[in-house]
């Protein structure tokens, strides 16, 4: 079995669960197979969008992001839920302590996705049986579907995932590249947004053979250092490792929230700011971090959006403190023009046991009353160890998840529950 390895390279798979919220309302309840199916945040409002949605709505032209009212119009039987986050919460953990099964080489990137390095697995089997058996029992045991993409380095894996769905297997190795990969539009390619797909054609780059062989001086002007790792990639060379550990690495905690209506009441503008702040003040408190660096996000009714920072003294994770930083960035930097969304992010985050917290004029007297209760509790851990206290704020969890935690807010929180649970 070891000969269908390569003698020197790797073997990696990234498995990507189809559909991921509809398959698990499927697994929970059968009646909704084969029907089509679309999980959409804030149903009532004019934000509603489709997160996710089957592949029978799919079919009919349904797509993610797509306005709820435009979907129903394409397709008037569509099933509509709001989504249950913990539920998927559940699913994925499920999935990845089932992936964690085969190899302690998994790196999760996402609530539905993660890379698997099985080089080391010959006992198993051959690489594809294995990408089989996962596939197969991903099915029999959690009812879920799933695609995965066979290669020698991640970045041709998940290209690989995206060749055959649902419940498709594909092979990408670095002999494939010219006819399978060479001749699919850049805009398709791993790691091209819409922007950079726009800039690449821009210059006459409209292929991944185009990228592949393009000027690495003009891609670096155009791109900067990105243009040079699009086009290795494009080449097929991508030598970044499977890492289990990559899953703790954020470096930010937000929310944003779309108004029922443009406004310019500056009283409802600040209720949002302040609801906002205590939704990051939560999730700081709960994953035990801290920021010297605010950020606020303003979107008007013409789309045109502005997103402002402003670096702070001394690390914070309050409520009061990140509401404050967040208006007077607010105030300073709103036009007046009517709003149509809002977003406060922490940046720049630090663990509350690495932060060092310098002391100024105007924070020593607060911080001076404090001295003695962080002095007795010190003296307690030395003696009895760093375990003898916790803070209140870490023995409550956060149970639900509004519609604004649909993007990364949740991803990131998983990502962290992941890491926990290694």
């Amino acid at each position: 079995m070891r000969n269908l390895y390569p003698k020197s390279g790797k073997v990696i798979l990234h498995v990507d669960m189809n559909s991921f919220y509809a398959s698990v309302e499927m697994a929970y309840d059968p009646s909704l197979r084969g029907k089509p199916l679309a999980i959409a945040g804030n149903v009532e409002e004019r934000r509603g969008i489709i997160i996710t949605c089957s592949y029978e709505a799919r079919a009919v032209g349904v797509k993610t992001t797509m306005p709820l009212w435009e979907a129903r119009k394409l397709c008037p039987n569509l099933i509509v839920m709001k989504p249950n986050f913990q539920r998927y919460r559940k699913a994925s953990l499920a999935m990845f302590e089932f992936l964690q099964s085969y190899t302690h080489l998994v790196e999760p990137v996402s609530v539905d996705e993660g890379y698997l390095d099985i080089t080391e697995c010959f006992k198993l089997g051959s690489p594809l049986n294995i990408a089989k058996d996962i596939q197969t029992k991903l099915m029999q045991q959690l009812n879920l579907p799933c695609s995965i993409g066979v290669a020698p380095n991640k970045f041709l894996a998940k290209m690989a995932s995206n060749m055959k769905k649902p419940l498709g297997i594909t092979v990408l190795r670095k002999r494939d590249i010219e006819s399978i990969l060479w001749p699919m539009s850049v805009s398709m390619m791993h790691g091209v947004g819409k922007k950079t797909a726009e800039k690449l054609n821009q210059i006459q780059i409209y292929t991944i053979k185009d990228l592949a062989n393009a000027n690495v001086v003009g891609l670096k002007n155009l791109l900067g250092i990105n243009g040079e790792r699009l086009k290795n990639m494009a080449n097929g060379n991508d030598n970044r490792p499977v890492d289990p550990d990559a899953v703790s690495e954020f470096k930010s905690i937000g929310n944003s929230s779309t108004l029922p209506h443009d406004s310019v009441d500056e009283t409802e503008l600040t209720n949002v700011i302040k609801r906002l702040s205590a939704s990051v003040a939560q999730r700081m408190k709960r994953k035990e971090m801290l920021s010297a660096n605010i950020q606020i996000t303003i979107r008007y009714y013409n789309r045109a959006t502005i997103t402002r920072s402003k670096k702070l003294i001394n690390p914070i994770d309050k409520e009061e403190d990140i509401y404050n930083a967040a208006f007077r960035l607010f105030r300073t930097h709103w036009n007046e023009e009517p709003v149509r969304l809002l977003g406060v992010t922490a940046v720049d985050l630090v663990e509350k046991d690495e932060a060092f917290k310098q002391l100024d004029l105007f924070s020593y007297e607060v911080d001076a009353k404090d001295e003695p209760l962080i002095d007795t509790l010190d003296r307690l851990k030395k003696k009895y160890g760093a375990d003898i206290i916790k803070k209140a704020s870490k023995g409550r969890k956060q149970t639900s998840y509004g519609d604004n935690d649909i993007g990364t807010s949740f991803e990131k929180d998983f990502l962290s529950d992941i890491k926990k649970k290694q």
